[in-house]
């Protein structure tokens, strides 16, 4: 089942959206938005179901699914975790500055909690009011849970996501040097993120979730042109269930909780930095990644960060080619 929220209002108005991402059934009557689905899980998960299938089988009233009208899934969200599953993308960011790389970081995930009073639109611009702070992309896996409980195990959360989707997380890079060097995290430089158009229950991707991981390609263009290619089920360190389980180590999480990935991240075929699109590798999720393996490589980096105009496509591709979550699309400033 893909859920979706059309812009109104705050909080949106959820709809059903056909599998082919054609169509969609208002599902107001049922509930009003996508966070009270998710309040109410059980009990609602059922009646949204058959909606979808009279969807699917054109049993009722249906309209045309224009992603340009959809709002993030959540507009906005109790809480936004993220993570950094990808641990090979910490390792280069921190070889790059000549940081040392603790060893825990391989066994205990990393993670901020980011704002989650307002999210961008799929199709929303990339605010940015001075191109110096470095803006930058970061392609992602996120899971939206139901109700986890303190101290749930790894079970307990695989158990507890209700919802599977993908994010352009937006760092300003050059502001995060100044902020961690004060030990209390990130905050300026993590505006709003965006989220695909259409967030989908674990179930309706059958294979292509295992193991508490999305077992697709990542597919990222900057300006039209392929940037990243990363399959998002490898070199993934910490499954979805392990980074729940450690957001819920000592508190509980309320159902809308959104946990992210981290930039998706590959290591190259030779078990070293991972090669550029045009030399035969799969690209990068984020500048700041290739702006590292150019350091380590040559001593400094030469892709620039995001300047004003540049466009940003982030999406993942059933069998056919056809996007599975819809398609984040963004202009700078635009």
């Amino acid at each position: 089942m893909k859920l979706a929220s059309l812009k109104h209002g705050r909080d949106g108005k959820l709809v059903i959206v056909s599998n082919d991402l054609a169509w969609y059934a208002d599902a107001s009557h049922i509930v009003p938005t996508l966070q009270g689905a998710l309040d109410d899980w059980d009990r609602l998960l059922p009646d949204l179901q058959n909606l979808a299938t009279d969807l699917e089988h054109e049993m009722i009233p249906m309209r045309r699914f224009h992603e340009k009208d959809a709002a993030s899934p959540l507009p906005r969200a109790y809480q936004w975790a993220d993570g950094s599953a990808y641990v090979n993308h910490v390792a280069l960011v921190r070889q790059a500055r000549a940081a040392e790389m603790p060893e825990t970081f391989w066994h205990d995930p990393l993670m901020y909690q980011g704002g989650s009073d307002g999210f961008l639109g799929p199709r929303d611009p990339i605010p940015l009011a001075d191109e110096a702070w470095g803006c930058d992309l970061e392609g992602e896996v996120v899971v939206v849970t139901g109700d986890v409980p303190l101290g749930a195990t790894r079970e307990e959360a695989l158990a507890a996501v209700r919802l599977v989707g993908l994010t352009n997380d937006v760092s300003l890079r050059n502001l995060i040097p100044g902020e961690l060097a004060k030990g209390f995290g990130f905050f300026q430089s993590k505006p709003a993120s965006a989220f695909s158009p259409v967030f989908v229950t674990p179930d309706a991707l059958g294979d292509w979730w295992k193991d508490g991981k999305l077992h697709r390609k990542l597919m990222v263009d900057l300006n039209g042109k392929p940037f990243g290619r990363a399959e998002a089920g490898e070199d993934m360190t910490f499954d979805f269930g392990t980074l729940i389980a450690h957001a819920a180590k000592s508190r509980a999480l309320g159902a809308g909780t959104i946990i992210g990935s981290g930039t998706v991240s590959n290591r190259g075929s030779d078990g070293g930095p991972g090669k550029p699109i045009a030399e035969g590798g799969v690209g990068y999720s984020c500048l700041a990644e290739v702006r590292t393996v150019e350091t380590i490589k040559g001593g400094k980096p030469i892709t620039p960060f995001l300047t004003k105009g540049d466009t940003v496509r982030i999406w993942a591709e059933d069998d056919k080619h056809h996007a599975i979550f819809g398609v984040i699309e963004q202009t700078v400033g635009g």
